[in-house]
């Protein structure tokens, strides 16, 4: 029987909403909100009244799910970093993070972590002999995304605070080792500005200081913030406002343990390169990975292991990413990782300033003269698997991951689609909520247009991470992997409901082939994995009830 859906009080949106269950109920949803700009069910942003009134990051709170934590020992169990050990409650220890004021910020309740002590759970657990660390970073994924998901996964409300369930990495349980907690994910300061050709910071001090106020925004992922406008450092009060962070910033925050400023990647709020976990680890004799469903060096993916003062200097990070020489290691390049998968592909541009003076014209992402040094058929150290037309990206990536893992050399994967209506190109094919990829038009008017070829020719992330743990895994040897399902970020800038689960869902997939690897391959005595994101943005989800098909709220 079809449900029609009750009066809701309010006139506001409600015509937005079909009273018959669609073919697509999400989809639906997502077309008309964006049409009519209302819609009862959720909106993005401070103001309830319109469907999106911001497309950018906020300062939620963001939830952190680990396996193989639980009772590991101080430093690897994440008790180290919450409750009565959360920094938050430390004005010195505050202080000395965030290089500021940070009165507004220090809570004796906290019960939440920081973002860098995430980078002191990874070290924790290569210094104490973990053969396996994993990180995977959904970009931009707060609770209330993973919230959205989970309804729509289940076509149930199942839970309204807390872990909750839907998704694999949300009711794996890792042989009762998984443990759950949230963080702060705030930047030292925003607004600095740098010279990327000398690779420094101009204005270390300058910009709008981090810092994390429960009182007004709510000691939990899932609170009800009293000043909504706080989370976007927009407080009518200037005085209360904090920095909300980028991808750099909160990258180089989890992979080097140091608070800087939006756009750094690897370096201090100074522009002094930091080593981050994956350098200690190579150096420690551990093999290392950086896997991304966006172009290969995108903030993430970056800031794991490259050191430059912009995020925008792509070709120079790349080089860092590949261990040949860049703008920050002229001289002596640091060693490169031995997996690097992920998009970029086919978008070639003829000028790019923000990549200084030895930007190369061609490739936005990967200088050609780079592509070709590290490839093994001219010598390098890289069996590289490029989108090919008429070639299945799935196949090629593990033929070449089997070989790279049999002959002892390293692996690049370069994919990705491009298109004429977008101008950030180079990601995976976006999926949509029913798991194909045709999701919605987001606020921008535009809806994702992909061919047969863009579907095929690609490997999906779950593909690309079992291709990296082919490698990595080969041989017994102990390894560091991070693996970043970036378009959930793309997805909820554009303040896209439809893609945004889709991007969840492809994520989740990547997350249980590592699970699965994990159960065949090794144990959770020996291998720690995390599942976090590195910000939120400001999906509000008014009417969970509304999420669900009406066809499947009858049953």
């Amino acid at each position: 029987m079809l449900r029609i859906i009750p009066l809701l009080g309010l006139a506001i949106g409600l015509l937005n909403v079909p009273a018959y269950a669609s073919a697509d109920w999400v989809q639906d949803l997502q077309s008309n909100a964006v049409k009519s700009k209302q819609c009862p069910a959720v909106h993005w942003g401070p103001d309830p009244g319109r469907y999106s009134s911001w497309t950018s990051h906020s300062n939620r709170l963001i939830p952190v799910y680990t396996f193989g934590t639980k009772g590991a020992g101080l430093g690897i169990d994440l008790d180290s970093y919450t409750g009565e050990k959360s920094p938050y409650r430390d004005a010195t220890r505050l202080s000395r993070l965030y290089r500021t004021d940070t009165r507004l910020s220090v809570c004796e309740n906290a019960d939440y972590m920081d973002q860098t002590n995430i980078y002191d759970l990874q070290r924790a657990a290569v210094e104490a002999g973990k053969k396996h660390v994993i990180v995977v970073v959904f970009d931009g994924m707060d609770w209330q995304t993973t919230y959205a998901a989970a309804i729509h996964n289940l076509q149930e409300v199942a839970y309204r605070e807390g872990r909750g369930r839907g998704t694999h990495f949300q009711e794996y349980q890792a042989n009762d080792t998984t443990q759950f907690g949230w963080m702060v994910t705030s930047p030292a300061r925003d607004g600095v500005q740098v010279d990327v050709n000398r690779q420094v910071v101009k204005n270390p001090n300058s910009g709008l200081a981090g810092g994390y106020n429960p009182l007004l925004a709510g000691a939990y992922p899932w609170s009800v913030c009293r000043e909504p406008e706080y989370l976007i450092a927009k407080s009518a009060d200037t005085a209360a406002r904090h920095a909300y962070t980028d991808s750099a910033g909160s990258a180089t925050s989890m992979f080097c343990g140091v608070k800087s400023y939006n756009a750094a990647i690897g370096v201090s709020v100074d522009g002094y390169p930091e080593p981050s976990v994956a350098h200690l680890a190579q150096a420690d004799g551990y093999r290392v990975g950086v896997v991304t469903s966006v172009p290969i060096s995108h903030a993430t993916p970056a800031a794991a292991y490259a050191n430059n003062v912009n995020r925008g200097d792509y070709q120079d990070l790349s080089r860092d990413l590949l261990g040949r020489p860049s703008a920050m290691h002229p001289e002596h390049p640091v060693p490169g990782v031995d997996v690097l998968i992920g998009g970029g592909h086919g978008v070639e541009v003829l000028a790019d300033s923000a990549q200084g003076d030895n930007f190369v014209p061609g490739n936005k992402y990967l200088a050609l003269a780079d592509l070709k040094a590290v490839d093994v058929e001219n010598g390098g150290q890289y069996v590289v698997s490029q989108r090919r037309e008429g070639v299945l990206g799935n196949s090629a990536l593990a033929e070449a991951a089997h070989q790279a893992a049999h002959d002892g050399k390293r692996l690049l994967g370069f994919y990705g689609v491009t298109s004429e209506n977008s101008k950030d190109d180079g990601h995976l094919p976006f999926a949509s909520a029913n798991g194909g990829y045709d999701p919605a038009p987001g606020v921008d008017g535009n809806r994702p247009n992909y061919s047969q070829a863009d579907i095929s020719e690609n490997p999906t992330l779950a593909e690309m991470a079992s291709a990296a743990l082919t490698v990595l895994g080969a041989g017994d040897h102990p390894f560091w992997l991070m693996v970043e399902s970036g378009d959930v970020d793309w997805a909820n800038h554009n303040n896209n409901l439809d893609a945004s689960i889709g991007a969840v869902n492809s994520g989740d997939d990547a997350v249980r082939v590592i699970t699965d690897w994990v159960e065949k391959n090794s144990n959770w005595e020996e291998t720690v994995l995390i599942v976090t994101a590195d910000h939120g943005h400001y999906l509000v989800i008014d009417d969970p009830e509304l999420l669900i098909e009406p066809a499947a709220a009858d049953k």
